[in-house]
């Protein structure tokens, strides 16, 4: 575990890339103590959960859960999607232990961070691991690792998808080509990329990351009481971190300042967590 001694702090930032989400509103804090674990919950520390407690995932229990087709061996044989976002794939049995759907397993991704996590399992989790889920001002007080206002973890040098990778990001024009240029398709082992300033690895890429607050948009614009309002009615959750999925050009989301709002049911592929800790 990292401790923060807490203090005061700030979410937001003034140069937002999607004002839309609210990213641009400043709001100030001030933290008490706690601490984080410096690593993404991976798939082995899930599975210790599972075994002693037997709980039962949302994709477990509904039967399905998203699948990023392009991870897929014949993505070709999937009916399409005709939605928003025709990347993703409704896969029978995809859930923590198998990724890909039935079939597929997580025995040589031990390492890697468990996936297919809704609000209510990262919650049971975290209860079980004797922390909770952070607030938004946490994790981004973590996510700056001491540095006052960076644009990312590791500070404000954008990666080039060729020589500066210091995340598990997208490399390429999403979602048809991936270089693979930081060596990974998907997920990867958690701490394959460095620590920011506090020594937390995965601040940024490999999966999102949930926390304890509703979305909200701190702001009393018409947009933001409408966005607000459809927020509320559906139990949306802040996410932060973004995913191996994110790229300057699709879903920038991977700065300190995004934010996601998912639905709490939502555990697709790569939807995962880190646990705090009062201190």
């Amino acid at each position: 575990m990292i401790l923060f001694g807490g203090g005061a702090s700030h979410t937001g930032t003034h140069d937002p890339a999607i004002p839309q989400d609210g990213e641009g509103v400043i709001g100030e804090y001030r933290l008490r103590p706690f601490s984080v674990d410096a690593h993404l919950v991976t798939n082995a520390r899930f599975a210790a959960f599972v075994a002693e407690t037997g709980y039962l995932t949302t994709s477990e229990r509904v039967g399905h859960g998203l699948v990023f087709r392009h991870l897929l061996d014949r993505p070709g044989d999937l009916p399409p999607n005709h939605g928003p976002t025709p990347w993703w794939a409704a896969m029978d049995g995809a859930c923590w232990h198998s990724p890909e759907g039935i079939g597929s397993t997580i025995l040589e991704r031990m390492d890697h961070p468990v996936t297919h996590v809704s609000w209510e399992d990262a919650k049971a989790f975290a209860k079980w691991a004797g922390g909770r889920l952070p607030t938004e001002a946490e994790w981004e007080h973590a996510a700056r690792g001491g540095l006052a206002d960076p644009r990312f973890p590791w500070g404000d040098q954008e990666p080039d998808d060729r020589e500066f990778l210091p995340a598990n990001l997208w490399q390429g024009p999403f979602p048809h080509a991936n270089s693979r240029a930081d060596g990974y398709a998907g997920t990867s082992p958690v701490a394959s990329f460095p620590a920011n300033g506090a020594g937390l690895f995965d601040m940024a890429g490999n999966v999102w990351e949930w926390t304890a607050d509703p979305f909200r948009i701190r702001s009393g614009a018409a947009y933001a009481i409408h966005r607000n309002a459809d927020a509320q009615r559906r139990g949306q959750r802040v996410m932060k971190g973004g995913s191996f999925l994110c790229h300057v050009s699709y879903c920038y989301r991977y700065r300190i300042a995004a934010r996601s709002a998912t639905e709490p049911d939502s555990g697709a592929a790569n939807c995962g967590l880190r646990v705090f800790y009062d201190s």
